[in-house]
């Protein structure tokens, strides 16, 4: 029994060792070409400082993308050091399962799981957050606003934002309100919003009503501002909906069918949100049965190939049935689910053929 538990701590450590491996050497290379496109960016007060500090702010969601391939490269790498040594072949003739080194390899993927999990529901919208909203600050010409902002439709008010704090301020505040028939009656703007718990108040608003060719204009150093829309809200709405937590996602999908607006693409991003640790699983799975069986004897370098080839193409399928499913109506949980399927039927044809 301690021998079976020493093996797995061998096999597991090999494979955790190159995940993790895998994982700095990607988001290494990830961050390095997103660093130079942000040199390309810089403007005002948006410099060489508040690059890195951008980066460093968005580095948990580059991990987090890159979580599953790393975990199928590195199991591929992991067991196919040991596979080129001999000791798989070792341990499958003194009579060690083909499961129990699957289960062995299932723990390190484990790990990779709730990393994944961890970083994507606490690290990366917090940080998503922070580093939009300085960036977009920093690089416009006055340090406050900037060309870049959010728009948010509620019922028949439509609202764009130049930059929001996460702390509940928002800077360069457009409303436009349309009656039923889709005609402006209103439009305003302020250069700033204070969230007051209950409401908003804008400063420095100007107004236009507009009633047939007549347009009245009103100018007040401060307005309270009801609206549905409020600081927990507003950090989803910055954040495009990969970046978001489970939590976040379905607070906002709950907001846009209660508004009746098409939640679809919030949808989608749960589902993968969700789904990500069996994706992880599936690609483990597959990368332990091609180790097994097609490339039992090939060299790391095809294994390594391999691997960077079905991890691109697992997210070129997925990235593809998410858009059909928008496009054409059928469920985001079968746009999400059919790669993971597909991977997990490969996988299981494949260790059998090799058990």
């Amino acid at each position: 029994m301690k021998i079976m538990k020493k093996l797995d701590r061998y096999i597991g450590l090999n494979v955790l060792g190159a995940m993790l491996v895998v994982l700095v050497v990607v988001v290494f290379l990830n961050s390095l070409f997103a660093f130079l496109d942000q040199l390309g960016s810089m403007r005002a007060n948006y410099q060489l400082p508040q690059v890195l500090k951008y980066m460093l702010l968005t580095t948990p969601k580059r991990i987090y993308e890159v979580i599953p391939v790393s975990a199928l490269i590195g199991c591929l790498a992991g067991l196919g050091s040991m596979a080129g040594h001999s000791e798989l072949v070792v341990m499958r003739a003194a009579g060690v399962s083909l499961s129990r080194i699957g289960w062995a390899v299932m723990k390190p993927a484990l790990v990779m799981i709730v990393a994944g999990m961890l970083i994507g529901e606490y690290l990366t919208p917090v940080a998503e957050q922070m580093a939009l909203t300085q960036r977009k600050i920093e690089r416009s010409a006055d340090g406050r606003y900037s060309d870049e902002g959010v728009w948010h439709r509620e019922g028949n008010s439509y609202m764009f934002f130049n930059a929001v704090q996460p702390n509940g301020v928002l800077y360069g505040v457009s409303r436009f309100e349309f009656d039923d028939q889709n005609r402006l009656v209103e439009s305003s703007y302020a250069d700033r919003a204070l969230y007051q718990g209950k409401h908003w108040v804008l400063e420095d608003v100007k107004n236009s009503h507009y009633q047939g060719n007549k347009v009245t204009t009103t100018t007040n150093l401060t307005e309270d501002w009801h609206t549905e829309l409020t600081t927990t809200l507003l950090k989803v709405v910055v954040v495009k909906p990969d970046d978001l937590s489970i939590e976040g996602l379905m607070t906002y999908v709950d907001y846009l069918r209660d508004q009746g607006l098409e939640s679809g693409e919030y949808d989608l991003a749960f589902w993968k949100k969700v789904l990500q640790p069996l994706s992880i699983f599936v690609l483990v799975l597959i990368g332990m049965s091609f180790v097994f069986g097609p490339l039992r004897s090939v060299s790391m370098g095809l294994r390594l190939f391999t691997g960077v080839v079905t991890g691109v193409v697992f997210m070129i399928l997925q990235n593809l049935m998410g858009p059909a499913s928008l496009v054409f109506g059928f469920s985001p949980l079968v746009a999400v689910l059919l790669p993971i399927v597909i991977c997990f039927g490969i996988g299981v044809v494949l260790l059998r053929r090799a058990a």
